[in-house]
């Protein structure tokens, strides 16, 4: 098998249905597998894809385990050479697919791959290229700085980012990125690899991506932009259903274990120490109708 497809689906069954509807008119030259695993939707997202789409491989989960164990579920399974994660608010182009395997194929050097997203205007997603998360870019997204300083994440969100140019980078968005199997062998601990984990489980929603793109850089392979397939992404679909005060204490979590894992502990208290201002604040500024801006 080529490539395995795996999408993770919390209440979105319209997305996901248009999703799939697409994804299966691509014009390809290969074999490739498709696994839907459900966190537990209540909005008869697996009944659908049961009926609907025989020929996908569901998943049904009775709860939300989070992004993290659903995709490992489904990586358990996978017989790709080629891992592509894709979200179900995200919608391919007939060629994205084919397109994106055979430039990742022609780059041994390059473990994974994100392509080129779009927003429903056609334009291209600001920060779908990041830099890695540091100390003072994610003090200012947690203290919510951007509300007084507009331009303060433009290098970490890659602002005058080329993107009509591919180019090795930090990370990409992982909403729609390929991962070669093979690359995997040489940079997961063994005892995660002999559990089937491709992504790591300590993060339960985000930074699981930038986490795996850390993981190939800090074993010399490279993570790659390229604009050589396209894919609309409407960016967050199932989050719309969670209240922000909520979603920020998901992301609190991961930050915290992100930084744990990967920068010194100093980083890690200063930033534990500034989250509750932080959850204080999303609180305030929920109550006064403020727009979330550069995800604060």
């Amino acid at each position: 098998m080529d490539l395995s497809i795996i999408i993770v689906s919390w209440n979105v069954r319209e997305k996901l249905n248009r999703c799939l509807s697409h994804l299966l008119l691509s014009r390809t030259n290969f074999k490739f597998e498709v696994f839907v695993v459900d966190n537990g939707s209540r909005d008869g997202s697996a009944e659908m894809v049961g009926k609907d789409f025989p020929e996908v491989k569901l998943i049904a989960n009775d709860g939300n385990l989070g992004f993290a164990k659903a995709v490992n579920q489904a990586f358990r399974q996978t017989s790709g050479d080629f891992i592509f994660l894709l979200n179900p608010d995200n919608f391919v182009f007939p060629l994205t697919v084919d397109n994106l395997l055979h430039w990742l194929k022609a780059k041994e050097q390059a473990a994974m791959a994100g392509c080129r997203l779009l927003d429903k205007d056609g334009s291209d997603i600001k920060g779908q290229v990041r830099k890695f998360p540091g100390l003072f870019n994610q003090l200012a997204i947690v203290l919510k700085w951007p509300y007084l300083f507009t331009h303060i994440l433009d290098r970490y969100l890659c602002i005058g980012f080329d993107y009509d140019q591919p180019a090795i980078v930090d990370s990409v968005r992982g909403s729609a990125m390929i991962i070669r199997r093979s690359a995997l062998d040489k940079t997961l601990p063994s005892e995660r690899l002999r559990r089937g984990e491709l992504l790591d489980e300590r993060f339960f929603i985000w930074f699981e991506d930038v986490d795996l793109c850390r993981t190939f850089k800090a074993a010399g392979l490279e993570v790659w932009y390229t604009p050589a397939a396209r894919c609309y992404d409407l960016v967050g679909q199932s989050f719309t259903q969670v209240n922000r005060l909520t979603a920020q204490k998901y992301f609190r979590a991961s930050m915290l274990k992100y930084f744990r894992k990967w920068q010194p502990f100093w980083q890690y208290f200063i930033l534990w120490l500034a989250w509750p201002v932080g959850l204080f604040l999303t609180f305030v500024f929920g109550k006064l109708k403020f727009e979330s801006k550069k995800n604060t």
